[in-house]
């Protein structure tokens, strides 16, 4: 009897563990359309980025059962669209989100500017709306309600975020019958230190809720946020901002930063998502944002 109990005691860390072990999904199941070819050749990755990335996929941290809350986020790194600094701004902010109960997808998208590659930034900028889509479709299977998928971005990602939620062109997203007539467009929206390239002027009042967060000394980053602000307050919808006063760009989660700050903004995006009600059930009366 003491020998199975002891076996019981052993076997639940590795039953939590297994339940938090992430796994790959490829957006498409055949590889990207029209370059199927492609979809075998090897990523490269070294150190904290990875890169040549021909097969756009998301890894998939599921929380805890217990913790699950039904929420989910897709993170986008960061990495100029050269690489994806996808330790520290994938794996990390995944792992600290599902501790809190969210179920969560670090993307892999397609870099515009890798020189190993052909691709555009409107090919990851695809693969963001591809993203929210296959999410949406397939919120069921991981207990995610599909009202309450939200999109998060760091510098080169915040880019394609922008893109995703506000962009007005239409691209060719290569739908298929998983996919098609599900909205791309995100429940809510994290900002962390986001890219200059594309910076919505205007918002529409249905705009998703929105978490902005930069340092104010970030040469490149500092001031899309300021701008997004602006665009939210001339609508009149819903947005916070936490602009610190030094920090500079790509502190990721502030581990590796001695700055009070900077260190613990994160619990700054906790206490933003848990006002917001997307750690509770969906309240029925929050303002429906474009779908």
């Amino acid at each position: 009897m003491l020998k199975r109990l002891l076996f019981l005691i052993c076997l639940v860390p590795a039953i939590a563990f297994a339940q938090t072990t992430p796994f790959v999904i490829p957006l498409w199941k055949n590889g990207v359309p029209g370059f199927e070819k492609l979809k075998d050749v090897p990523e490269q990755a070294k150190d904290y980025w990875v890169k040549n990335i021909n097969n756009p996929s998301l890894t998939v941290f599921l929380p805890l059962k217990e913790k699950a809350n039904g929420s989910a986020v897709i993170i986008c790194p960061g990495g100029g669209h050269r690489l994806l600094v996808f330790n520290a701004e994938g794996i990390e902010p995944a792992q600290y989100l599902a501790n809190l109960g969210v179920t969560v997808f670090v993307l892999k998208y397609r870099l515009g500017r890798d020189s190993a590659t052909h691709y555009t930034i409107e090919d990851g900028v695809n693969d963001g709306k591809r993203a929210m889509q296959l999410v949406r479709a397939r919120a069921s299977e991981w207990g995610i309600d599909p009202n309450r998928i939200g999109i998060m971005g760091f510098s080169a990602g915040g880019e394609i975020v922008d893109r995703v939620a506000f962009d007005t062109e239409s691209f060719n997203l290569a739908e298929d019958e998983l996919t098609k007539g599900k909205s791309f467009r995100p429940d809510f929206v994290i900002q962390i230190y986001p890219g200059p390239l594309f910076v919505p002027m205007t918002v529409p009042a249905n705009a998703p809720p929105m978490f902005l967060l930069a340092a104010n000394d970030d040469p490149c980053c500092s001031l899309p946020i300021i701008r997004i602000l602006e665009a939210y307050r001339q609508a009149k919808a819903p947005v916070e901002l936490h602009l610190v006063e030094t920090g500079g760009h790509g502190f990721n989660m502030g581990h590796r930063s001695k700055l009070k700050s900077i260190n613990t903004w994160p619990q700054r995006l906790a206490d933003w998502l848990d006002d917001s009600n997307y750690f509770r059930p969906l309240s029925q009366d929050r303002p429906k944002v474009m779908h």
